[in-house]
């Protein structure tokens, strides 16, 4: 059956007045923002990793086990974690303590993350980025059979026969690899028998379809079987589609003026937003008619098993994410069902 849930970076949001708000204060409206999906039904809720100023959280296992005492049945997850500049065997022990606390409800999607200061804020150098990622994913991969792991590199201190606690209590730990877009990731997950969960932030959707052949290509070619696919697409859903582009709007061209002049990006232009919310388009805004085909349209060529909707969007308030999260449970995930069959 495919899963419908939801992810967030905790941007930080703007009040009443337009001034941002506290850190402390997004991580609280994250928590109402979760205690909202589950409630509703929805089957997973993500929070990202990133460690600047415009978005609250830093510390995903920490947020996600806030939330896991405050809700009974939704899955819980990074979106991602960033494993080059974190320790494999740390991050098992935070996720599998997850797992244990919320009575098996944990996953991991770890990736390479789209930002990079978590490297000089831990004393990394970027120059090893591609080696960090190949290393620390190729020894998580061993502890995540959770038996003795022996296993040497370059990049942290070997281990030699050394078990990982606490275990799983069901002895496995659901991972994905995040991709963005490139065959070497693609490749890398099939050879690792990862789920491999899609990045689709812009263009169209369709246009990751030669990845998915590639995965399923790649895993033929390891010996594996076929394993799930999943996305994550930015997203907003009001009323009518009108009212959701005009809400939407002003927070999404700060959030991509600001990133894009870190980037050399250039500024985002309603045009180009207006393309990117049309049919073929990467984000998932409007109406729940509207977002249900869009989603459904991804569905059914890439063949996903999961869709993830990023619902926080830059300074988007609070109050338009609950009412959001509530179209997209009752209203968007039934059309959903109804157009998939």
């Amino acid at each position: 059956m495919l899963e419908l849930g939801l992810d967030t970076f905790g941007d930080v949001t703007i009040d009443a007045e337009g001034k941002p708000l506290h850190q402390a204060h997004v991580l609280r409206h994250v928590l109402a923002e979760a205690e909202l999906a589950d409630r509703l039904g929805l089957h997973f809720f993500g929070v990202g990793e990133h460690h600047r100023d415009d978005f609250a959280v830093s510390a995903p296992e920490v947020m996600l086990a806030a939330i896991a005492g405050r809700t009974k049945q939704i899955r819980l997850g990074s979106a991602v974690t960033v494993l080059s500049s974190d320790d494999p065997v740390r991050v098992f022990q935070r996720f599998s303590t997850l797992d244990a606390v919320s009575n098996g409800r944990a996953e991991i999607i770890i990736g390479r993350g789209s930002f990079t200061e978590s490297f000089p804020l831990f004393g990394l150098k970027l120059e090893q980025y591609d080696e960090l990622f190949n290393e620390r994913l190729d020894l998580f991969c061993e502890l995540l059979k959770e038996g003795p792991t022996t296993w040497s590199g370059k990049t942290r201190a070997a281990l030699k026969d050394q078990r990982v606690y606490p275990p799983t209590e069901s002895g496995r730990l659901k991972t994905w690899i995040g991709v963005g877009g490139t065959p070497e990731s693609v490749v890398r997950a099939a050879k690792y028998g990862l789920p491999l969960m899609i990045a689709i932030i812009g263009g169209d959707p369709l246009a990751f379809v030669p990845f998915v052949d590639l995965y399923h290509r790649a895993l033929k070619q390891y010996g594996r079987d076929p394993l799930p696919i999943g996305a994550h697409s930015p997203g907003y859903v009001a009323d009518t589609d009108q009212q959701a582009k005009d809400e939407l709007w002003p927070h999404m061209q700060a959030m991509y003026t600001r990133i894009g002049r870190e980037r050399g990006w250039q500024p985002m232009t309603r045009e180009a937003y207006e393309q990117q919310a049309g049919p073929t388009g990467a984000l998932c805004v409007g109406a729940p008619e509207t977002v249900a085909r869009k989603i459904v349209r991804a569905v059914k060529a890439l063949g996903l098993s999961r869709f993830d909707m990023k619902y926080s969007a830059g300074t988007l308030p609070h109050e338009l994410q609950m009412r959001s999260i509530e179209l997209y449970a009752t209203k968007v995930v039934p059309l959903v069902r109804e157009m998939m069959v």
